[in-house]
């Protein structure tokens, strides 16, 4: 205990300073046309997709191989990734992009008979569906 007494102990603890602590965790995107999908946090904005049995299944066994790699991730999360790349491809290529192509490909063989329209996607606020405009 004597030797102790010739020693000061300083009771003063080292922390990371602020920089430190909010500094990012992620590298930033190697060009600035790559975009990068949103983690788990709160999303405010919300879409329905419905996909066929195989689909879902085909999302479920990537899921599944990408946590053998080591990534645990939700199937939302899987698909924001998806969603990124090839929007990240569309901007780069452009119509040679991965998804023009596919696009392109499905319309030669005719697979896509109905095609999606923009006009449908948001109702305008004067139809019937959220005002009643009718006379009466």
């Amino acid at each position: 205990m004597a030797a102790d007494r010739g020693r000061t102990r300083s009771r003063r603890v080292n922390v990371p300073g602020v920089a430190e602590l909010f500094r990012p965790v992620a590298p930033p995107p190697d060009t600035a046309d790559e975009r990068q999908a949103t983690g788990r946090e709160r999303h405010d904005q919300k879409i329905t997709v419905y996909l066929s049995a195989d689909e879902l299944l085909d999302l479920e066994h990537a899921r599944l191989q990408l946590r053998r790699f080591g990534f645990v991730l939700d199937r939302g999360r899987l698909v924001r990734e998806a969603i990124a790349i090839l929007l990240a491809d569309l901007d780069a290529r452009g119509k040679d992009s991965l998804i023009a192509r596919r696009m392109r490909l499905s319309r030669e063989a005719g697979g896509d008979q109905a095609q999606d329209k923009d006009e449908d996607a948001v109702p305008s606020l004067r139809t019937p569906f959220f005002f009643d405009i009718s006379e009466n």
